[in-house]
């Protein structure tokens, strides 16, 4: 069956220095819905892109990590390169570098041993492994230097010069309602203990209701306390979000705990959800995990 062009729009081919941010840059294509192999031997990229061809195949952005990890299969590498130039595939080769020091202090700061040089100086690994992937970075269509970039400013690099502002994924924002009783929210980035509002659930009539319920937020609001909670936080939420979306945060996840997670948590994580839904940046999701 002949390929379909149309299959596969691009392909990345992430390699580089161990240490200078594959990994980063790895989970940067994947947050923006690239398919993603890590660590694959260039002979094996053949393979892969002839599946991502297919006609039957979904895959339209791919990016492929391949470095010198991949010991002598690293060195047909180039000749891998050369079938995609012969093939007219849109394809781009990132090269990460950073410079000897940087990289001696982060596999210090790490503990890890040089994948080049598990049982010798990391000094040495580095100096192996240069030798190894000289040759392609002088092919690389982009190269970046992480020497002194923290792991965020790389990531807003890699976006800006990778990434088309159009095509990079939505940061996801979840306001997520919970109950202390249950336990807390163990996969939130910011909790909020709302148990100070007036809580329904001492009211019988209001009892079985939830937060989505119109009744339940009026008594919450009753005595002007939601209302100034929201005067404070508004304000934090509106600089926080966007500040998330340049650093290249891919999750947000807003926790709100009230003390059973069905009345007063949940009324605010569907109010914060309205007033964020529909914006360019990020996409909202409410969630309500005791309701």
């Amino acid at each position: 069956m002949p390929p379909d062009d149309s299959a596969l729009a691009d392909l990345v081919v992430i390699s580089g220095v161990s240490g200078a941010g594959k990994s980063t840059a790895m989970d940067v294509f994947e947050d923006a819905g690239y398919f993603c192999v890590d660590n694959l031997p260039p002979e094996l990229i053949r393979g892969l892109v002839e599946l991502f061809l297919h006609g039957g195949s979904k895959v339209q952005r791919a990016a492929i990590v391949s470095d010198a990890r991949g010991g002598e299969y690293f060195s047909q590498m180039s000749a891998v390169l050369d079938d995609l130039d012969a093939s007219g595939m849109n394809h781009r080769v990132l090269f990460l570098d950073a410079s000897d020091e940087a990289l001696q202090t982060r596999y210090k700061e790490t503990r890890r041993r040089h994948p080049l040089n598990p049982a010798g100086s990391v000094a040495e690994g580095i100096a192996t492994e240069r030798r190894l992937v000289e040759p392609l970075r002088a092919r690389a269509d982009v190269i970046i230097d992480s020497t002194g970039l923290k792991a965020h400013e790389l990531r807003r690099k890699l976006v800006d010069e990778l990434l088309p502002r159009a095509s990079s994924a939505r940061m996801a924002v979840t306001f997520q309602s919970f109950g202390f009783k249950n336990g807390p929210s163990r996969d939130a980035d910011m909790v909020l203990d709302v148990r100070f509002l007036p809580n329904p659930h001492y009211v019988p009539e209001l009892r079985p209701l939830t937060g989505r319920d119109r009744e339940v937020v009026d008594y919450v609001a009753r005595d002007g306390r939601l209302d100034e909670f929201y005067d404070h936080l508004l304000p934090l939420l509106d600089f926080l979000i966007p500040q998330y979306v340049a650093e290249g945060k891919a999750h947000l996840t807003i926790a709100i705990g009230c003390t059973g997670g069905r009345h007063r948590s949940v009324a605010i994580a569907e109010a914060l959800g309205g007033r964020y839904e529909g914006r360019d940046d990020v996409v909202v999701d409410v969630a309500h995990r005791d309701s």
